[in-house]
């Protein structure tokens, strides 16, 4: 019965991984990823390039970054993520930056008070296609207004790629439905 429990999960986030809302938004919000040598990583360009795309089809009027320091960091993923996104000509007053979340909750919780003093109510979740569905719940259980977009692109193409993201995802979906965390 548990196996049938994680099949289904796992079917639910791979369908759920290319739901993409086509409407525009208030603003994106970027789910920080890993920083190398205080730049961003491949996989966390890829939401800045997706970001960057939305703020330029004038889908979104604000791109909200999030992510604390990794460990041995000296720069935060959104402090990152900023820098990038400002080094490819978005404005930095466009740009709203969280500098101190760890996880997916704390993310969206700790850019709330970013959201409401920016009158932004309706948001665009960017991330990894296989986060959207956990990523999507947590932000609506915070009480977001909250839609997928996903990277077009991503670094879990492959099988080999795809399947230790899969199961990480449905262990933290799993963690997220027990805990709330």
């Amino acid at each position: 019965m548990l196996l049938v429990g994680v099949l289904s999960l796992a079917i639910d986030i791979t369908a759920f991984s290319g739901r993409s809302d086509p409407a525009s938004a208030d603003a994106a919000i970027v789910l920080g990823a890993a920083v190398d040598d205080d730049e961003p990583s491949p996989v966390f360009e890829e939401r800045l390039r997706h970001a960057a795309a939305l703020y330029e089809s004038g889908r979104v009027d604000w791109i909200v970054l999030t992510g604390g320091l990794g460990h041995g960091d000296t720069l935060s993923e959104a402090e990152a993520g900023r820098n990038w996104l400002m080094a490819t000509g978005i404005p930095v007053d466009r740009l709203l930056v969280e500098t101190q979340s760890r996880t997916t909750k704390q993310n969206f919780a700790y850019a709330l008070p970013l959201l409401a003093a920016h009158d932004v109510d309706r948001v665009l979740i960017v991330s990894d296609p296989l986060h959207m569905r956990r990523a999507t719940r947590v932000a609506a259980d915070l009480g977001l207004d909250a839609h997928a977009s996903p990277t077009p692109s991503s670094r879990f193409k492959t099988f080999h790629t795809q399947i230790p993201m899969l199961l990480r995802e449905v262990y933290h979906s799993v963690r997220y439905f027990l805990t709330r965390q």
